[in-house]
């Protein structure tokens, strides 16, 4: 406002003169009021702004107008840009609160899952215990094996608890008290999906073995979701569930041919929209074994890969 009024004021001063000193400093000084400040604060000095260039015979009336509606485009337009990015970044905050609160509530599932595992866990090892207590004085070798099961079961059951208490961060609304699955009731999952009308097959290599309850029940529901997914949102004509025991790692992966949308029901995005979680669960899933998990489109459909660490079973031995 203040170049504005000095710029008109030494136009005035130099018109009486004879001099013409032309209309640019004060159109400019006009164009950049109407970008920067309140529009009824520039409304007010385009009036009288253009009614003196007009009178002194510096500009036509159309030219300070011009310069007030540039700078008032160049206001709106940055005030729209400032708003998109105040959106986007709402947007930002709500998604990743949105992720949290999955991932939060995927934990606490775990967490009563592996809870229920380490209280059989503990019921197995009382009753080992008791059992060779009551040997011990007519049969030491039985009583010993006994004890070196109870230990193999306790340290899986204390590697749980590591798991658990990372985990649960909320008080525990009630533990569901009923057998969790494990990697010997796949066949019968994989047998109901195909009951569903899904083409798959199941594949084991490896030296299959048993393994630490919490890692087998990651394993099982990570498979789970990842053929809900399919059965959700492609229409494959084959989908293959591949589990590879290795000395150090299991492998799961579950890939199908849906494509991209050349199926009854089309392709599917492989990031988890705001219409659920999927993948960021089975991500939960992987990390609270100490694994990862791998999601992505392939060239005829999408495979889900999980990389869970086990125990050497030599060392193991």
């Amino acid at each position: 406002m203040t170049v504005l009024v000095t710029a008109c004021a030494g136009a005035a001063v130099l018109v009486p003169l004879g001099y013409s000193p032309g209309g640019a400093p004060v159109v400019v000084a006009l164009a950049s009021l109407a970008d920067l400040r309140d529009r009824r604060v520039s409304v007010a000095a385009l009036v009288p702004t253009a009614l003196f260039l007009l009178l002194a015979s510096i500009s036509s009336l159309p030219v300070p107008v011009g310069a007030w509606a540039v700078g008032s485009y160049l206001q709106t337009r940055r005030r729209y840009t400032r708003a998109l990015e105040d959106r986007a970044a709402t947007l930002e905050r709500e998604r990743e609160q949105l992720d949290q609160l999955a991932a939060q509530r995927e934990r606490t599932s775990i967490a009563r899952e592996l809870h229920d595992i380490v209280a059989h866990s503990v019921t197995v090892m009382l009753i080992g215990v008791r059992g060779a207590r009551d040997v011990l004085p007519t049969d030491p070798g039985v009583a010993a094996e006994t004890l070196e099961r109870v230990e193999v079961n306790a340290e899986q059951s204390l590697a749980e608890l590591r798991r658990i208490l990372g985990l649960l961060r909320t008080p525990d609304n009630g533990a569901q008290w009923r057998p969790q699955p494990s990697l010997g009731q796949l066949p019968e999952l994989v047998s109901g999906y195909r009951t569903a009308g899904m083409p798959v097959r199941l594949e084991f290599t490896g030296e299959a073995r048993p393994l630490a309850g919490g890692l087998e029940l990651s394993a099982y529901r990570i498979v789970e979701e990842a053929l809900t997914n399919v059965l959700k949102h492609t229409d494959p004509t084959r989908v293959t569930v591949a589990l590879h025991y290795g000395r150090t790692r299991l492998d799961v992966t579950v890939e199908d041919d849906g494509g991209d949308g050349g199926g009854g029901r089309g392709g599917r995005d492989p990031v988890p929209s705001g219409a659920g979680h999927g993948i960021l669960g089975m991500r939960e899933r992987a990390a609270v074994t100490g694994g990862s998990l791998d999601a992505r489109r392939t060239a005829d459909g999408f495979v889900v890969t999980a990389r869970l660490p086990v125990e050497d079973a030599g060392d193991a031995a």
